[in-house]
């Protein structure tokens, strides 16, 4: 599977995402206290939904297209403004022009305290994310391997904040990685808290992952899932899903809302669904 962000952004699977890494950035703003987030597989941060990637998937029309659109129940919308504010700045027409990858929607919601450290390999993907944050001294941008970072770049000095893990998964093998690699980084730094994507196709490996973040026997690792085909409706992504290490207390209720309304907005079957819970057993 190739998931390169350009011909994916604005999809079902980014509004989850986003949608996710907004509540939990919030909830890092409530104490006064500086925090980092550290995004292992970056992009090109910011993404133009006239593009030819992007128009060659037409994905955005279904995920973003939809959202932006609907009208969503009053306590969803409330949970949902933070990240919609954000893409409302990028686009103050009534067109959807533009789409912020992770490391643009962290920055908009940081405080002047607050720093990001985007990471991404991808030599064009990297130009391009220099050029964005070009002059942000609360921005660091690094050409690395995302899964070098896990172990070069955690614990942040800050001592408090997140590691968004967003893989491409190219090559065979990523969940894991995923495993592997977060087993390392919290060894190294146990308290913070990690959000992991992973989608859901075809022949879904996700119970096996499943099990094998169980065998780790990490305490407090929160599971959210969100499918909009079934398996046997298409080849490509059916869903897509986040596993979260130590989130904020208010996640979980907060996803309560959140999924329900997300699914009812983005699901393109009847056999789309969503579900929420926990993978360790304490919690």
């Amino acid at each position: 599977m190739n998931y390169r962000h350009k011909y994916h952004a604005g999809n079902f699977a980014d509004v989850l995402k986003h949608a996710v890494l907004t509540r939990i950035v919030c909830y890092l703003r409530k104490k006064e206290k500086a925090f980092r987030v550290i995004d292992t597989h970056a992009g090109s941060g910011l993404y133009l939904l006239s593009a030819e990637e992007a128009q060659k998937t037409g994905e955005w029309t279904d995920g973003i297209g939809r959202l932006f659109s609907s009208d969503m129940p009053d306590a969803a919308k409330q949970l949902l403004d933070p990240y919609l504010d954000v893409i409302r700045s990028l686009n103050p027409g009534d067109t959807l022009e533009q789409y912020p990858g992770s490391p643009k929607l962290v920055r908009a919601l940081l405080r002047k305290q607050d720093r990001l450290s985007a990471i991404e390999l991808h030599p064009e993907d990297c130009a391009r994310l220099r050029t964005l944050f070009e002059g942000d001294f609360q921005t660091r941008v690094i050409s690395l391997d995302g899964w070098l970072a896990l172990g070069a770049h955690v614990p942040p000095k800050e001592k408090r904040g997140l590691v968004l893990v967003d893989p491409p998964f190219e090559v065979e093998g990523e969940f894991d990685r995923i495993v592997d690699g977060l087993a390392r980084a919290h060894r190294r730094w146990a308290n913070g808290t990690y959000c992991v994507w992973y989608p859901i196709k075809a022949g879904n490996q996700t119970p096996a992952f499943h099990a094998k973040m169980r065998a780790l026997g990490i305490a407090r690792t929160l599971c959210v899932e969100l499918t909009v085909l079934t398996e046997a409706e298409t080849t490509g992504l059916a869903g897509s899903g986040l596993v979260i290490i130590n989130p904020p207390y208010t996640l979980h209720s907060e996803l309560e809302v959140l999924l329900p309304a997300l699914k009812n907005c983005l699901s393109r079957s009847t056999g789309g669904g969503s579900q929420l819970f926990w993978i360790s057993d304490d919690h």
